[in-house]
């Protein structure tokens, strides 16, 4: 993947990037490196056919109607532990996350769940519908200071989403959902991962996303221990998991440096060289009339004469500096600059750095807050993962902004440099589904 030097927030000419191993420089020198632990994985017993039913998207992607449908589609589907609802308050005397802890108990005492009666690391599989493979290493990783420089973070964070997943987390005693790392691989975890498919999986069935999910155990000791040396002085981007790898931190914070299973994480990690994701752009929605927005920013900026979204897709693709654009209902304009004033206004020093030549950055911080006038919250500017579906949320008083992917080397310049980048900056597919592995403490 390539862009211009001079803008290196601009996409290739796609609405998805293949990650192709970006290298990462941490900004600090690690005293040691990844540490990714067997564990004793909680997992569903259910027969192969029907496995599947079991598993949820992440929690944060599942909307009202597709957690209804995954209940639907099997009663012990794991989107009532990761998104507790009434029927699992009931369980915990009107308390929702105590209500999943009740429930996580009554399904490993009924046999619904299953603990295995040895600690491993796994190899993870997930296969889409087109035959996109992405393979990695499933385990307990050791929780870093982002200042260590081994585990990066690229996006800020928000409270609300920490405060919950914190709670849900304190309540169950449990990793229900694994984070997601990339890295540079090339060594004894990445031959690992290549040699599991030699071996029957313990796991394999498709999930209601039409994605095969596909598992194996590594227990052997000599092959640990060469995992374990090989990722000692490795390092790793976080692709998705920025709000649950925070709770992580935020619950060991809140032990008091009482040593304990809450010092690692469950998490996979994925050696981008042989098995990299794809990288979607994700649109925001903003709290914004039509005429009001536009208006204000053709006031302060470039915008094209109104075409269709189609039309204005085909530009943003085409566009080789910064671009985004504003459509409601079957009506677009493209915005392919913002005034000085206003630039230097929302950026500041970070003005001509990686972070501030993104699409996202002037996005939040110069059209949202600054052109636009905006308090960037997630009241005011909503998220969708596609066109169609930020057109139908835009409606008739708000409008859609559609985005670009952003680059996966940007990306880690910003990780590496130890900068954030705005919330929902990035989507990566496939994402590992909730329910194939828990990780509960006191198994551990």
């Amino acid at each position: 993947m390539s862009f211009p030097a001079s803008h290196p927030g601009a996409p290739a000419r796609r609405t998805e990037t293949c990650v192709a191993s970006p290298t990462v420089t941490p900004h600090s020198e690690p005293t040691h490196g990844l540490s990714l632990a067997p564990f004793r994985a909680t997992r569903f017993t259910a027969p192969a056919e029907s496995l599947g039913l079991r598993f949820s998207p992440p929690y944060d992607v599942v909307s009202d109607k597709d957690r209804a449908a995954l209940v639907a589609s099997a009663e012990t589907n794991v989107v009532r532990l990761i998104l507790p609802d009434a029927d699992e308050a009931a369980l915990g005397g009107g308390n929702r996350y105590a209500g999943a802890k009740a429930l996580l108990d009554d399904w490993v005492a009924d046999g619904t769940l299953a603990v295995d009666p040895q600690p491993a690391l796994f190899v993870y599989e997930m296969t889409t519908p087109d035959g996109g493979v992405t393979r990695g290493l499933v385990g307990a990783v050791e929780l870093r200071d982002p200042d260590d420089g081994v585990i990066l973070p690229h996006e800020n964070t928000m409270a609300g989403p920490v405060s919950d997943r914190l709670s849900l987390m304190m309540a169950t005693e449990a990793n229900l959902e694994p984070i997601y790392l990339v890295y540079d691989g090339g060594g004894a975890a990445s031959e690992a991962v290549a040699v599991a498919s030699e071996n029957d999986p313990l796991v394999e069935t498709h999930g209601t996303d039409r994605v095969m999910h596909r598992l194996w155990a590594i227990t052997d000791p000599r092959t640990l221990a060469a995992i374990d040396r090989d990722l000692g002085h490795r390092h790793a981007l976080i692709a998705d998991g920025h709000h649950r790898y925070a709770t992580y931190r935020q619950l060991q914070a809140d032990h008091g440096g009482a040593p304990g299973p809450w010092d690692r994480g469950l998490a996979l990690l994925v050696d981008t060289s042989s098995y990299g994701p794809q990288v979607h752009p994700i649109h925001r929605v903003v709290s914004m009339a039509w005429d009001t927005i536009l208006a204000a920013t053709r006031a302060s900026g470039s915008v094209s004469e109104v075409m269709s979204v189609s039309e204005a897709e085909k530009v943003l693709s085409d566009s080789e500096s910064f671009a985004l654009v504003l459509a409601q209902r079957d009506r677009a304009v493209v915005v392919t600059g913002v005034s000085e004033d206003a630039m230097r206004a929302g950026l500041g020093e970070d003005a001509g750095s990686t972070l501030g030549r993104l699409d996202v950055t002037v996005l939040h911080r110069v059209l949202v807050e600054k052109v636009w006038g905006l308090t960037d919250t997630v009241e005011t500017v909503g998220y969708a993962h596609d066109v169609e579906e930020s057109l139908r949320a835009a409606g008739t008083d708000r409008t859609a902004i559609l985005m670009r992917p952003t680059p996966v080397r940007a990306v880690a310049d910003v990780a590496a440099a130890g900068a954030r980048m705005p919330r929902k900056s990035t989507l990566f597919t496939p994402k590992p589904a909730s329910g194939v592995v828990l990780r509960r403490f006191a198994d551990q």
